[in-house]
C-alpha cells in the first residue's frame, strides 16, 4: 500500500494499524495525519510507547497521556485515582483521535487498559471511547519490555480485537537505497535468509569504514566511549547547555526521551549525528557529520555527503490542543562514536558498525540492521545465529497483515476521487472539526 493510500483510509476516520518495514515512512504518514487533522481542529493525541517515538511526533507516551503510568493492572482503586484528575477530563473532552506510534512495544494488558480509561472518560463504552484509533509499528521491531515474562503483544489485547481496525501496510521503502541491501533485510523479515544472503552479510565483517557509529546491542557505557575519544583531539570544548520552559514534570519526560544531551561537549573534529529531521536544512535523524568549525560560537558539521551546515538551537516540545505545554532547547546533535539499538530507533544512519555476536532476542539483528541506508555503510564486526532470527508468532502475525492490507487496499480502490473527498469531509464533521475543508 502507498503512503497515499494510507492517509486517504486515515481521512474517513477508520480505526487503523499502520505498518511497513523500517524505512516505510510510517512516522512520516502519522505526522502528515496530525498535521491534516489540526488544520480542520480535530482534537488529536499524540502519544507513542516509548518517550523516543514520542519526540518524534512532538507527542508524549500513552502511559502519562492516559495517566495510567507503568501499572501493571487497573483495581477499581486505581480507576477512582484516575478519575479524579481533572486535566485528563480536558484533553479526553477536547479529543476524538488517539495516536499510539511504536506499539509493538505495548503489552496487549496495557493496551487493554488504555482502551478501558478512554471508554470511563468519554463516557461511551464502544471501544476507545467511540474515538478513532491509529495504532503505528512494527512487529518485527523489539518485543515489549515487560515484568511479565508471559506478555503478549498488543494484537492479542481484546482492545484490538474489537475495535474492526483496517490494517495498511505500507511497501515503499524511504530509507534504504541499496536493492540487495533492501532485498537482504525483506528476506530476514520473511525468515528466509539463505547461505548467499549470509555470504552477503560476511562480505561486511571487519571492512575498513570511517566514521562509523558504533552500535550496541546491551547497554554498554556509550557515554564513555564518546567522551574518551572526544578527549583524544585537541583544541578547546564548546558546550552548550539545554534550556527548558513549561512544566516540570513534562520537560524531565522530554528530556528523557531527547537523544540530544543536556550538556554537549564539541570539539573541533568530533564526530556527531543530527538527532532531528529537519528537511529544510537537508538533515535527518541519524545524519552523521564532523565538526570543521564553529562560527558565532554555533557549530558547523560538515556531513557525509560533503554539504557543510552552520547548526542552530532546536525545540522539542509537548503539544496539546494545538499549545504547548512544555518545551526544550538544544542543538540537535549528540556525539557519535557510538550509540544503544535502542536509542538508534527511528534513525536512519549513514554509516554504521554493529556488533551481534551477542544478539540474546529475535529481531534485535533486523532492528540494528535496518536502521544504516546502505551494504556500503554498513561494518559488521560478528553476529550469531539469534541475530538473524524472526519471531514465528510476528511472523505469522505478518503473513495476515499482508493480506488484510490488501483487502483495505481494494477497499478504498472502490472509491472515486469525489466519493473519497465527501467521507473525508463526513468525519471532519463527526470529530467535531471545522467545517471548512480543502
Amino acid at each position: 500500500m502507498t503512503q497515499k493510500d494510507a492517509l486517504d483510509i486515515l481521512k474517513m476516520g477508520h480505526n487503523v494499524y499502520l505498518t511497513g518495514s523500517a524505512g516505510s515512512g510510517k512516522t512520516y504518514v502519522l505526522n502528515q495525519y496530525i498535521k491534516y487533522l489540526k488544520t480542520h481542529d480535530v482534537g488529536v493525541g499524540v502519544t507513542a510507547s516509548t518517550g523516543i517515538a514520542a519526540t518524534h511526533m512532538n507527542g508524549t507516551t500513552i502511559h502519562s497521556w492516559t495517566g495510567i503510568g507503568i501499572k501493571d493492572f487497573l483495581s477499581d482503586y486505581d480507576i477512582d485515582h484516575i478519575e479524579q484528575k481533572q486535566y485528563l477530563w480536558n484533553h479526553f473532552k477536547k479529543t476524538n483521535v488517539l495516536i499510539i506510534d511504536e506499539i509493538s512495544m505495548l503489552e496487549a494488558t496495557r493496551l487493554d487498559m488504555v482502551e478501558r480509561v478512554c471508554r470511563l472518560f468519554k463516557r461511551n463504552n464502544e471501544p476507545f471511547g467511540g474515538m478513532q484509533v491509529v495504532l503505528c509499528g512494527d512487529f518485527f521491531q523489539l518485543p515489549p519490555i515487560s515484568r511479565n515474562q508471559n506478555s503478549e503483544s498488543a494484537h492479542n489485547s481484546k482492545a484490538w480485537k474489537n475495535s474492526d481496525i483496517r490494517i495498511c501496510y505500507l511497501h515503499e521503502q524511504h530509507r534504504q537505497s541499496d536493492d540487495d541491501f533492501t532485498k537482504f533485510l525483506n528476506h530476514i523479515r520473511a525468515g528466509k535468509v539463505t547461505d548467499e544472503l549470509k555470504k552477503l552479510l560476511e562480505s561486511r565483517m571487519n571492512v575498513k569504514l570511517d566514521m562509523a557509529t558504533k552500535l550496541y546491542t546491551h547497554n554498554a557505557d556509550v557515554d564513555s566511549i564518546n567522551d574518551e575519544e572526544l578527549n583524544k583531539l585537541d583544541g578547546e570544548i564548546e558546550t552548550y547547555t539545554m534550556t527548558s520552559r513549561g512544566s516540570a514534570n513534562l520537560v524531565e519526560s522530554i528530556k528523557k526521551s531527547c537523544l540530544a544531551p543536556e550538556k554537549l561537549r564539541l570539539k573541533k573534529g568530533a564526530s556527531v549525528m543530527f538527532v532531528k529531521n529537519n528537511y529544510e536544512l537537508d538533515y535527518v535523524n541519524g545524519t552523521l557529520g564532523k565538526i570543521v568549525d564553529f562560527k558565532n560560537n554555533m557549530p558547523i558539521v560538515k556531513t557525509l555527503s560533503g554539504r557543510k551546515i552552520i547548526v542552530e538551537r532546536e525545540t522539542w516540545t509537548i503539544e496539546e490542543d494545538g499549545k504547548i505545554k512544555a518545551g526544550i532547547e538544544q542543538i540537535p546533535l549528540r556525539l557519535a562514536w557510538a550509540i544503544t539499538v535502542h536509542k538508534s530507533q527511528g534513525m536512519s544512519l549513514d554509516r554504521a558498525e554493529i556488533d551481534l555476536s551477542k544478539s540474546f532476542v529475535a529481531g534485535q539483528g533486523y532492528v540494528a540492521l535496518s536502521r544504516v541506508r546502505t551494504l556500503a555503510g554498513l561494518k559488521l564486526i560478528g553476529f550469531n545465529d539469534v541475530a538473524l532470527m524472526i519471531d514465528k508468532n510476528a511472523l505469522a502475525f505478518d503473513r495476515i497483515l499482508k493480506e488484510n492490507s490488501m483487502k483495505s487496499r481494494n477497499y478504498i480502490d472502490s472509491f472515486s476521487a469525489g466519493e473519497k473527498k465527501d467521507v473525508h469531509k463526513a468525519f471532519i464533521t463527526k470529530a467535531s472539526g471545522t467545517k471548512k475543508y480543502v
